[in-house]
């Protein structure tokens, strides 16, 4: 079991410039899907009182904190990012009871709880905005309602307030023929965008959040919270709109013109953030929170993170996992090691003086690291390459992130058709781009979606080899409700919790170095052969001690590289390989030879 009472680390590596340590310096994360994770009740669909029954299993796993995916009330248009009631449990995942259940029983095993919160946007079934829908009702303001253009039929192709695409297809504008105007959604046309300008809105949201911490929970992870601010101009007009001093940007491949420079990192963000930690967070311990960023650079990270600006602890950055995707996201392009390594250089040296990163590969949004970048056609390819590139992200400096089903080796989905898929981005790209705007082959865009697709992350958890994997009862009345990856069979918890050289026991090893040493949780980072086409390469300094980590992230045989091989000099011995994702045999006899194993990593104490 984890233990919150672990000795503080030496000021020489303090992070993140907090007196003491804060107490995620040496956490780490784990993300539950809850509609994947456990079914209890034989619906097809997991539930709260399923995690609550695998506590043990995260517990041994040694993980200190759960980030739970949203698992309010909702219509469950994407999947409970659209926000209902943000006070009540939707019944498919269970009640406030369960809920509460669940916090008394994670902190029992010394688990902590972060709840997912959607606040840039809402579902157009809550209150707030049904009531919005009326012109002379105080909510009125709440969200962003705008006119038809001049000249057009409102609700009729053109009419649109300006030419902003959604991120899952079609306009970002919705007509509401009860008020007679159009609202914004950046993602579903059930989604409609929270006005942050108005304080009100802000105040609800902070009430809310507080009601939340007050019952228990831990802090939270928030959805896109980057996009609350807009940007506007003299007159509060929106970028295209008609008399808008500014421009919307050139319309795109589908049709649309690209609403994420105007609604990423706007003028009023750090506001925001900072009057969040004052009416929520201060006064508070042992709290962590994190932001999801879109558009957020790593210079803007360092700032947002730096804790003398009081804003977020962590922020998600994606323009490392951006590296195999050119244009659209739909289009991609091979993985290159040199691309990833500049992408997580570029965030580790941004907060080398202040601020936090977080570390992840996987979540809800992204696929499985292993079938993206590694490699899954047979058994031995897959837990190396898994194991590689675990050692990879939580070797770096900063809080690890682990997805569900990530510290087994979890792969990909593999589906084949269409109806397979249940998420409404891949539906709605789908029909965007191939039916619609004609800008990509169905060939193309299935291979697109079986490579990055966001269901690849969502089959159910993998517990063991029967019918539905352990999700749910091997012969309960509902399937579960998106396909069980076939080769749960071979990749199961069960195989895999007792046996040490698994990927799960690689994890642990993983977990437990972060733990207990200061150097892997807080010490400097520094690259190494920063021009290596296979290898990926830095140093961890914490005063006097220095680790050195190298992982040779193709299929193929690897030379060290030479700056590599002068840090080593006369070579190493066992002692000094602290890990290995084959054993330390084997990374001294391949440093020796002054080469790398296909999918070999090492971490070596200099």
């Amino acid at each position: 079991m984890t233990d919150f009472n672990r000795s503080v680390l030496p000021v020489a590596v303090r992070s993140n410039g907090a007196t003491p340590n804060p107490w995620w310096a040496n956490a780490v994360v784990y993300q539950i899907y809850p509609r994947s994770f456990q079914d209890t009740n034989g619906d097809g669909i997991g539930d709260l009182k399923g995690i609550t029954s695998r506590l043990d299993y995260l517990a041994d796993l040694g993980v200190d904190v759960l980030w739970l995916s949203p698992v309010y009330r909702s219509p469950q248009d994407d999947n409970g990012y659209d926000i209902s009631d943000y006070q009540d449990i939707d019944p498919l995942f269970g009640t406030l009871e369960d809920m509460d259940e669940l916090l008394a029983e994670a902190h029992r095993c010394g688990l902590k709880i972060v709840m997912d919160l959607v606040v840039n946007h809402t579902s157009d079934e809550h209150a707030w905005f049904q009531a919005s829908r009326d012109k002379d009702d105080p909510h009125a303001d709440w969200y962003w309602w705008r006119p038809a253009r001049p000249g057009h039929e409102p609700g009729t192709p053109g009419a649109e307030p300006n030419r902003w695409g959604s991120y899952f297809g079609g306009s970002a504008w919705q007509y509401d023929p009860k008020r007679g105007e159009y609202y914004l959604h950046q993602f579903s046309r059930k989604q409609p965008d929270l006005n942050w300008e108005n304080p009100e809105v802000r105040k609800a949201v902070y009430r809310m959040m507080n009601w939340w911490m007050d019952r228990g929970i831990d802090g939270f992870r928030m959805d896109v919270i980057t996009l609350i601010s807009k940007h506007l101009d003299g007159h509060g007009r929106l970028p295209g709109e008609v008399g808008s001093e500014l421009s919307e940007g050139e319309i795109g491949e589908e049709g649309y013109t690209d609403a994420g420079p105007f609604c990423s990192d706007g003028p009023r963000l750090d506001e925001f953030l900072a009057e969040m930690r004052r009416e929520v967070f201060e006064g508070r311990e042992g709290y962590m929170n994190v932001g999801e960023a879109p558009g957020i650079t790593p210079e803007r990270n360092e700032f947002i993170t730096d804790p003398a600006h009081k804003e977020l602890d962590m922020l998600f950055l994606f323009d490392h996992v951006g590296v195999d995707q050119e244009g659209s996201k739909w289009n991609t392009v091979p993985f290159e090691v040199r691309n990833l390594r500049a992408r997580l250089a570029d965030q580790q040296e941004a907060v080398r003086n202040a601020g936090w990163a977080s570390l992840f590969f996987c979540n809800h949004d992204q696929p499985r690291v292993v079938s993206r970048w590694g490699d899954d056609s047979d058994r031995e390819s897959r837990e190396l390459s898994a194991k590689a590139f675990g050692m990879l992200l939580h070797m770096h400096r900063g809080t690890p992130y682990i997805y569900e089903g990530e510290e087994l080796g979890m792969t990909n989905a593999h589906f084949t058709k269409l109806d397979q898929y249940r998420d409404l981005e891949a539906i709605n790209a789908y029909r965007q781009r191939v039916e619609e705007a004609r800008c990509q082959s169905p060939e193309s865009m299935m291979a697109a979606l079986a490579l990055i697709g966001r269901d690849n992350s969502r089959t159910p958890m993998q517990w063991d080899a029967s019918r539905y994997a352990g999700f749910t009862a091997a012969d309960a009345a509902t399937e579960p409700w998106i396909g069980v990856n076939p080769n749960h069979v071979e990749i199961n918890a069960a195989e895999e919790f007792d046996d040490p050289d698994s990927v799960y026991g690689f994890y642990k090893k993983l977990i437990a170095m972060r733990h207990g040493n200061a150097t892997v949780a807080t010490g400097e980072w520094n690259l190494v052969a920063a021009d290596s086409e296979q290898v990926y390469s830095f140093t961890r300094t914490g005063g006097d001690d220095t680790i050195l980590v190298m992982v040779n992230l193709t299929g193929r045989t690897a030379r060290v590289p030479a700056e590599v091989a002068r840090l080593l000099g006369n070579g190493v011995s066992e002692s000094q390989v602290l890990l290995s994702t084959y054993d330390a045999v084997h990374g001294v006899k391949s440093i020796a030879r002054g080469e790398l194993a296909r999918w070999e990593g090492v971490v070596i104490q200099l």
